[in-house]
């Protein structure tokens, strides 16, 4: 494997959990802030991925996937202004945030992310040919056994991937409700088109 495929494969892999990376918010009564908003699609690195302890795994619903969905064109909408805002939105963006969970049957922003996330880590365990789930987790630590196989990589390169991997493994959260993959697997199709 190059180190270029290499390198690929491991943003592939925490890309799909992030979903859509690079965008963190963090609501001022300390509400569970979105690890990374489906809307705002952008470029994953290990330093994004969420750690274990900031995903809020739930098991999903049929509804709640189906209304994630529905609220991606909103999001898109205003997808520059979550982006700008950084870790820090201000109470417009905030309330903006929060009319559009509610508009598509969420209590909160906050739970709307907490989907999004239960999905994200979902998606990053199908594989795209079969369709079939593997942990993360598991995906991770399978990258990290071939790129230390792998002699065709400098040495420099291969100290940063794995590195990366070994960063990557220790903020990946296992998938804890089994049940949720049946349900992301229902609407992928639609979930992708809607991430586009």
């Amino acid at each position: 494997m190059s180190v270029f495929l290499a390198k690929a494969a491991l943003r592939t892999i925490i890309g799909g959990l992030a979903l859509a990376a690079s965008v963190t918010l963090a609501d001022a009564e300390d509400v569970a802030a979105p690890t990374n908003p489906p809307a705002a699609q952008g470029n994953a690195s290990g330093s994004d991925a969420p750690a274990p302890d900031d995903v809020k795994q739930i098991k999903l619903t049929d509804d709640q996937v189906t209304r994630f969905i529905a609220a991606q064109a909103d999001l898109a909408a205003i997808a520059s202004k979550i982006q700008a805002a950084g870790d820090k939105p201000d109470p417009a963006l905030q309330s903006e945030l929060e009319g559009i969970a509610k508009k598509h049957g969420f209590k909160t922003f906050a739970e709307l992310d907490d989907v999004a996330a239960n999905i994200s880590i979902v998606m990053a365990g199908l594989d795209t040919g079969t369709g079939n789930f593997v942990d993360p987790v598991d995906a991770l630590k399978k990258e990290r056994e071939e790129v230390e196989k792998d002699t065709t990589i400098p040495d420099a390169d291969k100290k940063q991937l794995l590195d990366e991997l070994n960063e990557a493994i220790g903020t990946t959260p296992r998938l804890q409700y089994k049940e949720n993959v049946e349900i992301v697997k229902a609407h992928r199709a639609e979930i992708e088109k809607a991430l586009q």
